[in-house]
């Protein structure tokens, strides 16, 4: 995909999930992103996406070319009521279309689609201190690095660190929410 090509960011749809399984295979079996070893199948993938959608958290993907070129989605950050109003990212790009302004596309959708929604924080959980495009992208957006946990993941041989940034959305903690 040259650069400067049309991204569509959209909700995602059934059809989109193969190449969306595609690309987190990817990321399992060659990067160090995801800490998972092994691909989730097809309905895995499907069923993840579905718990999400379900429960009203957005699930989005970039579309160029006639093809996905990457997706990203929040989640619940941790299960207890206390955290609703916190949301955790997820952000996956093709293999192919690096450094094409994909992630960022996602990301800034997503954070705009959180915000809409009255979430008031957004956190990131990056696997590997050594993930600086994942870092980057992120501070470009906004993001401040609030801790490290050093050598908590073992991958491809190797200890990872996981790092932990986040950003408020809207008011933040400036104001009471209304939930």
């Amino acid at each position: 995909m040259p650069p400067g090509t049309d991204i569509l960011i959209r909700d995602v749809t059934d059809a989109d999930m193969a190449e969306v399984r595609a690309i987190y295979a990817h990321h399992v079996l060659h990067g160090l992103a995801s800490w998972e070893e092994t691909p989730p199948d097809l309905a895995e993938m499907t069923a993840r996406r579905d718990a999400i959608v379900s429960e009203d958290y957005p699930y989005l993907v970039a579309e160029s070319g006639g093809r996905i070129a990457g997706y990203a989605y929040a989640s619940k950050y941790r299960p207890r009521p206390a955290y609703r109003h916190t949301v955790e990212n997820s952000v996956y790009v093709d293999n192919d279309t690096h450094r094409r302004g994909i992630g960022r596309t996602l990301l800034e959708a997503l954070i705009e689609r959180c915000t809409l929604q009255g979430f008031r924080r957004m956190v990131a959980i990056i696997g590997d201190s050594a993930n600086a495009p994942s870092i980057k992208l992120h501070e470009r957006l906004g993001f401040l690095p609030v801790g490290i946990i050093p050598a908590c993941g073992f991958k491809h041989g190797q200890w990872l660190d996981q790092v932990i940034m986040q950003r408020p959305l809207g008011p933040g903690d400036s104001t009471l929410p209304t939930t």
